[in-house]
């Protein structure tokens, strides 16, 4: 009878499993659409920490202007200040009311859509006022790349940077003999590509004009970090700890990361988790290094190298239960 059926069609076990994988699937697929639009959907500005300056009453008008979840108004005793506030990263803009006059400074390359949005709230200040307006961007993009396209096609390299190596050095160097292959593998991979990478996009696009040593430096910690925590995956949990590890970094790390418009962009609780991630570190790293001279990099950099000694404690543990079990046979012969 069970020759009949695998002849003329599947058992009942066979429809059940197939049943399964199907829900599971379609579950899966589900996922990943809730990963990738739910941040889409939810995404604007949220408590953009904005500067203002002037008289008192100026305070009071650009308060009432801004009001909402959107902003996060702070008063600055001179305009020195509000823009010192701007280039140390403590507000994304301000604006500064005079009579006649409505002046709006804003920081591009810390986030565009954040800069537009305050832009545009200054312009209907100043049409409300009748007012003259002068937008001063502190910190645009260069002028190479003055949307920062190159800077967001960041993201990607960087991700899939950390990934395929790890996957190809796990395939090449397997097991316990070549562990600490894949480690000195990894470490190589992530600076070579590091300096790669941020050559490619400080001197043939023109869209990083920090110091290149330091932002390289930063971009081969963000590739590190990647690297070496899905070896340290694979090393302890084999290829089911790389497939759990790759699909954190893209369904969550990836959507999460504001890579090209800013952590402000995302809602608080989804920001705060994007930023400890490695490509949400990474972005914040390479925008800190690039364009605001290091100011704002010790966060990133830190969850960075927790995440490469998160990888690297994996696999010295992996390396110690691969030298017990060698000595454990060795005794048995």
């Amino acid at each position: 009878m069970s020759q009949q059926a695998d002849t003329y069609g599947p058992t009942t076990g066979q429809g059940r499993k197939l049943a399964l994988v199907v829900v599971g699937l379609a579950a899966v697929v589900v996922a990943i659409l809730c990963a990738f639009a739910l941040p889409s959907v939810h995404s604007g500005p949220h408590d953009l920490p904005t500067g203002v300056t002037g008289e008192q009453q100026s305070f009071a008008a650009v308060s009432k202007a801004l009001q909402g979840d959107e902003w996060d108004v702070s008063a600055y005793d001179s305009e020195d200040d509000l823009k010192t506030a701007i280039q140390d990263r403590d507000a994304i803009g301000g604006i500064v009311l005079a009579p006649g006059q409505v002046t709006a400074y804003t920081a591009t390359a810390g986030g565009p859509q954040a800069a537009a949005t305050l832009t545009s709230a200054a312009t209907a200040m100043a049409k409300q006022q009748q007012a003259d307006l002068t937008v001063t961007d502190l910190k645009p993009f260069p002028d190479d790349d003055p949307a920062g396209a190159g800077f967001s096609s960041a993201a990607l390299p960087i991700i899939f940077g950390g990934m395929f190596p790890a996957v190809l050095l796990a395939r090449l160097f397997p097991g316990h003999s070549g562990l600490r292959l894949r480690l000195a593998g990894g470490v190589a991979f992530a600076l070579v590509a590091g300096f790669a990478v941020t050559a490619f996009l400080q001197y043939a696009t023109g869209s990083l004009n920090g110091n290149y040593l330091i932002t390289s430096l930063g971009m081969s910690l963000g590739i590190a970090a990647l690297v070496m925590a899905l070896l340290g995956l694979e090393s302890l949990i084999g290829m089911a700890g790389f497939g759990l590890g790759a699909a954190v970094i893209m369904l969550l790390g990836n959507p999460l990361s504001g890579f090209a418009s800013g952590p402000h962009w995302l809602p608080d609780g989804l920001s705060t988790l994007g930023q400890i991630l490695p490509p949400g570190a990474a972005g914040s790293l390479l925008r800190a290094n690039s364009y605001f001279d290091g100011t704002g990099a010790a966060g990133p950099a830190l969850v960075l190298a927790t995440w490469v000694l998160f990888g690297i404690a994996l696999m010295l543990i992996a390396d110690r239960r691969g030298t017990n079990k060698s000595l454990h046979l060795a005794s048995q012969r």
